[in-house]
Order: structure tokens, then sequence, then C-alpha cells
């Protein structure tokens, strides 16, 4: 559903994202992780169309994203980090503004919209602007309005964040049964418990080349010493150097 070929991408001499070639089956949780800077948030914004790379290739669920961008989009969703919404609009407005988008009918709409917001508990605030909602309100409506127009792969940029425990577990559960159906997740997120409990694999970058790709239990394995995926993680990316510096506290 998701394939990459040496993809690069150059910021003047930076190199954001370095030769990076990925392949992501049909209904899989992949996780895409690495330090601040390493590259993740540049990766999303290529494989949504959001960026052009300075080279390689880029396929989404079998279309080449820089010939036919619009199939592309069709079948994808985005949530980034920052949940970006029209605050003059209500959010029952909103929902069907991003319906009309991506070509939703009129009648699936009167469906589907007040069962994502029932689900996403925001019907007592389908009519009030979005002005007036807090972050994690904003960024359950953002995630109910890519979910209306079932996307076939979805890309998700720390799509936990603003959200309480109590929201955040069930945005986990909605994942969960959407890569049971068959929905492709591409993931980035800094919260390594989730993405340990949640994802069939990861892929960790580093300075914007990937330096491991393996199912969590097979990065335990070759990293037998560490107890979990932030141990491994720490170890890959040479985190662990820092323990050194708490002598100075």
């Amino acid at each position: 559903m998701i394939k990459t070929g040496n993809l690069t991408k150059k910021f003047g001499k930076l190199i954001a994202v370095d030769n990076i070639s990925i392949e992501v089956a049909q209904g899989e949780v992949f996780a895409f992780l690495g330090p601040n800077g390493a590259g993740k948030t540049t990766m999303v914004k290529l494989l949504t169309g959001l960026l052009l790379p300075t080279s390689g290739s880029i396929a989404i669920a079998g279309y080449d994203i820089a010939k036919e961008p619009l199939k592309a989009k069709a079948v994808s969703g985005y949530v980034s980090d920052q949940p970006f919404v029209y605050p003059y609009l209500t959010g029952f407005e909103f929902m069907r503004f991003v319906g009309d988008i991506y070509g939703v009918s009129p009648e699936m709409q009167r469906t589907r919209i007040p069962e994502l917001l029932e689900m996403f508990e925001l019907t007592g605030w389908q009519d009030a602007l979005i002005e007036s909602y807090s972050h994690g309100m904003k960024q359950k409506l953002v995630i109910a309005s890519v979910l209306l127009h079932k996307p076939r792969i979805l890309f998700l940029d720390e799509p936990l964040v603003g959200l309480d425990p109590k929201s955040a577990r069930l945005v986990k559960d909605v994942f969960r049964a959407l890569s049971k159906r068959g929905t492709t997740i591409f993931m980035c997120t800094h919260v390594l418990e989730i993405a340990e409990r949640l994802c069939d694999r990861v892929c960790i970058i580093d300075k914007g080349r990937i330096v491991a790709m393996e199912s969590v239990e097979g990065l335990k394995k070759l990293h037998a010493s560490r107890g979990n995926l932030e141990e491994v993680f720490l170890e890959i990316t040479g985190g662990t150097e820092y323990s050194e510096m708490l002598k100075y506290l």
C-alpha cells in the first residue's frame, strides 16, 4: 500500500530524508520513529504529497504520487500533530466541508457524520464554533473528519497529542479496529509505548537514514539486553549517552 524507492529530500545542503526505501502492506500498522530532527515529519509530508522529493519514487495504493496525486490522496487520510481547522466553522460544518472535498455523497454524510461525532464524543459540540474547542477536541474532530471517506491508508504524525487518557484509548482502539479491517496505518510518534503495543513493524531513522527496520519482537531479540522498545530505541540512536550528564544534577 505504501512503497518508496531511494526517496531523498534535500533542503539546501541539509539532507532531511536520505535514500529511504520501504514497503508497507495492507492492514499493517507501521511505526516510523526517530529523534527530533531525524526527518519523520518530512517523510510524512512527502508521502502525503505536501512536499516534492528531490529524488526517488513514492507509490500510494499503487498510484505514483508524482503522476497521480489526486488519486493517491483520495484513498488516504492525514492527521498532523497540529489540528488544522477553520475556527469560524462549527464542528458539523467542518465535517461537511471535508466530506465535500473527498466527494462523500450527501446521503453518506448524513449517516456517517453523526456516527463519527458520537463516537468521538463531540455530538454536544457539533453546533459550536471550533474556536471554542480545546486542543484535544480539535484533534478528535480532525481524526473524525479523516475517517469520513473511509481511507485505505492513514498517515498519522503524533495523533495522540493533546488527548486525555480516555480519548487516547478510544483513538488507539479505533486504529486497531481499522487495521483489522485492512486499513494501512503509517504512524510517527515519540510515545514508544504506543508503538510497542500497537504497531506490527517499526522503522527507526536517524539523520534521515534508516538505522533499523523490524517487528517489535524482532528488535527486542536483536537487542536482547534491552527490556522494551524505549531501551532499544535509545541504544540504536545513542540516547543512552545522556545518562552520564545526570551527575551534574
